[in-house]
């Protein structure tokens, strides 16, 4: 692809977008299961292989390859996932089953350059915890503060926010 064609790609969605801005925003998500035993995070895939990076479908792209910023949220999870499995063992918490979801807002003006004002990247990003254990309210509440703290992912975004409910 040369600039031409991927001007010619884009000019769609960027017109779209200076016409009805709010249609240039949109939620990318991630989720992973956690297998406490193993110290692993299994990635549910959003798409097709995520082997090979491309354009997302909001910037022209035509969903065939993986988002980068969608890979970004995958990483999120494993990495939030076994901080968690790993923090659980270290304290002893009984998990019968817990599941991870990231969403990010992400406003496609920005990363289009159809307007300088509009940030480049997530403007948002939710990590939520859904966790099924005997184990009381605040050892879970512990154990996810400390998920946050210890993730390497996690505290390389710096903006994003865990919460947690029972299943």
């Amino acid at each position: 692809m040369n600039a031409a064609e991927l001007r010619e790609l884009q000019a769609p969605f960027k017109n779209r977008y200076r016409e009805s801005p709010e249609t240039a925003v949109g939620t990318l998500s991630a989720s992973g299961t956690i297998d406490r035993d193993s110290l692993t995070c299994q990635i549910h895939p959003q798409g097709p292989s995520r082997a090979r990076a491309g354009l997302h479908p909001l910037a022209g792209g035509d969903g065939q390859t993986a988002c980068a910023a969608e890979m970004l949220l995958e990483a999120l999870v494993g990495c939030a996932g076994v901080t968690f499995a790993a923090v659980c063992t270290a304290m002893d918490l009984p998990i019968t089953s817990a599941e991870l979801k990231v969403e990010g807002d992400m406003d496609f003006r920005g990363t289009l350059g159809v307007s300088r004002d509009v940030p480049v990247g997530f403007q948002t990003v939710r990590l939520n915890f859904e966790i099924d254990s005997p184990a009381a309210d605040d050892k879970l509440q512990k154990a996810v503060e400390l998920a946050e703290r210890y993730c390497v992912v996690a505290q390389t975004l710096k903006s994003v926010s865990a919460s947690w409910h029972r299943r």
